[in-house]
């Protein structure tokens, strides 16, 4: 038993004394230098600035099919890419811009309905892209009448 209680001290003691190198002697000062460049890069990110997030079609026949560009700026501090755009429902057809959009280019993504449904209608879209938040949600909204109904609409 005094021999492992022995060996175990010996290993910890050659384990506590291998490890007191200078550690700051193993810095190289180029991957300091490469590190200070990447966080930099890591802070520049693309801002979605959208003149407005919700279109209102008013009131529609239905069936009668609407389209709305959501025009928007890229603020931010580096190339703008969006990699998805789905609505809530496939009556809802987002087509956003294939191309990245450079820091204070503006962009449009268009949006199709094909005016389905009754009364008011409100239809999302959900824009992913490399912004900080990931996403933006935009908002379309009508107030459909019947097919060959009297318009009704809401009261202004």
């Amino acid at each position: 038993m005094k021999k492992v209680v022995f060996a175990i001290g010996v290993v910890a003691l050659f384990s506590f004394t291998s490890c007191k190198e200078n550690a700051s002697s193993k810095i190289k000062s180029d991957n300091v230098a490469e590190a200070a460049v990447r966080d930099e890069a890591a802070k520049a990110v693309p801002v979605m600035t959208f003149e407005k997030a919700e279109h209102d079609f008013g009131t529609i026949e239905q069936g009668t099919p609407q389209e709305t560009a959501f025009k928007f700026t890229n603020t931010g501090n580096a190339p703008l890419i969006i990699t998805d755009a789905k609505s809530s429902c496939g009556c809802t057809v987002p087509n956003p811009p294939k191309e990245p959009i450079a820091p204070g280019e503006t962009g449009e993504l268009l949006v199709k309905f094909n005016g389905q449904g009754q009364n008011q209608v409100t239809k999302t879209i959900t824009v992913t892209a490399n912004t900080e938040k990931g996403s933006e949600l935009l908002r379309i909204k009508a107030f459909v009448n019947p097919k060959g109904a009297a318009p009704l609409g809401p009261v202004k």
